[in-house]
This record gives C-alpha cells, sequence and structure tokens, in this order.
C-alpha cells in the first residue's frame, strides 16, 4: 500500500502533459492494430479507403493532439476536429475517430474561455461538413443520424461542462469550510488573548492603583511592587505559551525580562525567574482545577478578598473539563476585580459523577458597577458560554437580588478533548 500511495504521488506530481501522453500512445498504437483498420467512426457512409500519404495528415493530430487536452483543451480540440473531418472526408474511417467525444468531454471540463463562441463554432463547422459527406456518399445517412451524431457530440461536451461545475461546486464548498475553519480559529484566538491577557492586566492595574496610597509603608509598597512585576511575568509567560501553540514551529529560547529569583507558583507551571535576569519558561503544561487556587491567591493579593471552597475528588480524566472550569475561575474573577473591587467573592468547586461544577459570586456589598459585565463587550461571558457548549454543559451568568453577581458552570468530565 505504501508503495502504492507513493506511485500515485509521483505520477500525480508530474506535468499534465507527460501523464496525457499514455492516453495519445495508445490512440495511435491502435492505428496499427489490423483488426481496427477501416471499422472506426464512421459518418457519411463512404466507402473506405485504405490508408494514404494524406492518412498521417488526419490521425496524427487526432492521437496526439490528446497530450494537450487538459493542457491546452483549445489547441487540442482544434486538431482534433479538423483531423476527424479529413478522416472522415477521404474514409479513412480509423479508429482515432474516437478521439473526438473523449477530446470534447475534456473541452467541456477543462476550457476556461470563450466556451460558448466554441460550441457555436464547432456547430457552425458541422453543418457544412454533413453536407459535404452527405453529396460524397451513397445516400444511405439521412439527416436524422446527422443530428443523432451531433446529439452524442453535444453530450460528450455536457458531461464535460458538468464535470467543470462539479469541480467548481467542491472547490466552492470546500473554500466555504475552509472560511469557516479560519472564523472558528480566530474567534478561539481572540478567547484564549481575553482570557489570559485581561486577567492578568486587571490584576496588574488594581495592584499598580493599590500601590500609589502605599509610599507611607515602604514593607507594603514593595509586596505590592513585586505582585505587579510578578503578574507581568505570568502575562508574559502566558503569552508566549499561546504563540507557541500558534507557531510551533518556532524556536524556544530564553525570555527577555528580569528575573527575581524564585518562582510564582503559577498555575500553568511557568516559573518566572532564575536570578540571572532571565525569564524561564518551562514546558507549557494545560491549567487543572486543582491550581485554580493559585488564581484565587492572585486575586487576593490585588486586594479583592476571596473565599475558596473545593469539595469532592478531582477526576484523573477529566478531557477538556478542567481547562474550561479554570477559564470561568480566570474570567469571572477578572470581572470581580473591574467591576466588582472589595466586594466578597467566593469560588466553589464541586466533583462530581456528573462532571465539575463550578459557581463564583460576589455580595454586591463592594460593587461598582455590576451591570456592566452583561452590558459591556460581553467578549469574556460569550466566550465562557461557547465553551461550556461546546462540552454540553450548562452556563448561567447574572446578577442576584443583593445587587451581586453569580456566574455559575456545570461541565460534563471526558468531553470532547
Amino acid at each position: 500500500m505504501t508503495r502504492l500511495r507513493d506511485a500515485r504521488r509521483a505520477w500525480h506530481a508530474l506535468p499534465v502533459v507527460l501523464r496525457d501522453l499514455p492516453l495519445g500512445a495508445l490512440f495511435l498504437a491502435m492505428l496499427f492494430v489490423p483488426g481496427l483498420r477501416g471499422h472506426g467512426t464512421e459518418l457519411g457512409d463512404l466507402p473506405t479507403r485504405p490508408f494514404d500519404a494524406l492518412a498521417a495528415l488526419a490521425v496524427a493530430p487526432e492521437c496526439l493532439a490528446l497530450v494537450l487536452r487538459r493542457r491546452r483543451p483549445e489547441v487540442s480540440l482544434a486538431l482534433v476536429a479538423c483531423g476527424f473531418a479529413l478522416d472522415q472526408l477521404r474514409g479513412y474511417h480509423s479508429a482515432a475517430g474516437t478521439a473526438l467525444p473523449l477530446v470534447l468531454i475534456s473541452a467541456g471540463s477543462h476550457l476556461a474561455r470563450h466556451r460558448r463562441a466554441t460550441v457555436a463554432l464547432l456547430t457552425a463547422a458541422y453543418l457544412p461538413l454533413s453536407v459535404a459527406l452527405a453529396r460524397l456518399g451513397s445516400g444511405a445517412e439521412t439527416p436524422t443520424d446527422y443530428a443523432s451524431f451531433y446529439l452524442v457530440l453535444a453530450l460528450a461536451w455536457g458531461a464535460g461542462a458538468w464535470l467543470r461545475s462539479d469541480r467548481a461546486a467542491e472547490a466552492a464548498r470546500r473554500e466555504t469550510v475552509a472560511g469557516e475553519a479560519r472564523a472558528a480559529e480566530r474567534a478561539r484566538i481572540a478567547r484564549e488573548l481575553h482570557d489570559v491577557v485581561t486577567h492578568h492586566v486587571t490584576a496588574m492595574v488594581v495592584q499598580a492603583e493599590a500601590a500609589r496610597y502605599l509610599t507611607a509603608a515602604p514593607e507594603r509598597l514593595e509586596q505590592s511592587l513585586t505582585a505587579v512585576s510578578d503578574t507581568g511575568r505570568l502575562a508574559i509567560a502566558d503569552l508566549r505559551h499561546l504563540l507557541d501553540l500558534l507557531n510551533p514551529d518556532h524556536g524556544t529560547g530564553h525570555g527577555t525580562g528580569h528575573g527575581t529569583g524564585h518562582s510564582t507558583g503559577h498555575g500553568h507551571g511557568h516559573g518566572a525567574g532564575d536570578g540571572t535576569g532571565a525569564v524561564r519558561v518551562p514546558e507549557p503544561r494545560t491549567p487543572v482545577v486543582g491550581r485554580i487556587l493559585t488564581l484565587v491567591e492572585q486575586t487576593r493579593r490585588a486586594g479583592q478578598p476571596v473565599d475558596f471552597t473545593e469539595r469532592g475528588t478531582p477526576p484523573e480524566q477529566a478531557g477538556s473539563a478542567d481547562l474550561v472550569a479554570y477559564r470561568v475561575v480566570q474570567e469571572s474573577l477578572t470581572n470581580a476585580l473591574k467591576y466588582a473591587r472589595g466586594s466578597r467573592t467566593s469560588v466553589r468547586i464541586q466533583y462530581g459523577e456528573g462532571g465539575i461544577t463550578v459557581e463564583v459570586s460576589t455580595d454586591g456589598t463592594g460593587a461598582r458597577d455590576t451591570a456592566s459585565v452583561t452590558t459591556g463587550g460581553g467578549r469574556g461571558l460569550a466566550g465562557l458560554r461557547e465553551r461550556v457548549d461546546v462540552l454540553d454543559g450548562d452556563f448561567s451568568a447574572g446578577r442576584g437580588p443583593d445587587g451581586g453577581f453569580t456566574v455559575r458552570a456545570r461541565i460534563p468530565v471526558g468531553a470532547a478533548s
């Protein structure tokens, strides 16, 4: 099978003229088969004439023009048509005459320009040929016979035209599928960028704003600035991870940031520095639910009070559910920092046989503009809903009677990964 596939690939790699050469050679070889002489296509009931010097001018174009039937279909059709006309008018009735329907199919399929003009020209040329054959022949052929042969030729052209339209429809379908795939991939990249960048940048903004009020407390100011620096490194590491997924052939190498000499313990498993001034990015790993606590701790360092509850036993094989759960918590905590800063926030993770249930809520006590979570751009929540829907889960997000905001997702375990 492997050799057959390799041979097929090598064959299709050849120029189309070389691939059509055996067909022309076959028709040429048929001329030397004694049993086929005088038994080819016969139109006009002329007596069969033995091959003479003019026979070469008739049969050679009919055979050799097949080499050009896909590369130059208009040239191939003209040569075969002229050869066929001379073949019939001289009465050779060679087997090469059967090349006319074949080249009509090829022309109908591959001819790109002046298709209507070509059909009109062939029809106009067929009329005087029929009249000449009727006068030279014995009169046994009737107008119906000539019309029937024309219909056969028209069907051959129609078959080629159908092949052309079918090929165009298939190309259009593939382009549509490719366009939809590109659009879906762009949407997926946009979701990933939103999830990765928004969370870290929001935390950095909150931490930087808080640092402005700590100038009188150097120790707390240093802690706040360190948190901003660590969060920035996490953002860089996550962006590198995402870029590596988009461009896996790109060389790895080291980053250009400044290290702090300690690891941040981020849920993705990225190291923040090695004390040498270079950011080390180990092998990227998919975040799992067990590391959601890292997000909680990072949010707490940004000044948001967060309670974390985890119940049940995490599944060993969660498919894509663990990543989706991670994104739900990440986006919800980001929104809590942006729209409900200072509100008591709770994160609840429940593992069960049916899947993973995630609930993130704020009580609204310190909310600035909770409604803007749903009235803003909505890319984050819409992206979460899409992620959960892909895994056939349930997702809801909305305000409660106390003015708080709750995001709840039930994610089946073992869904498509």
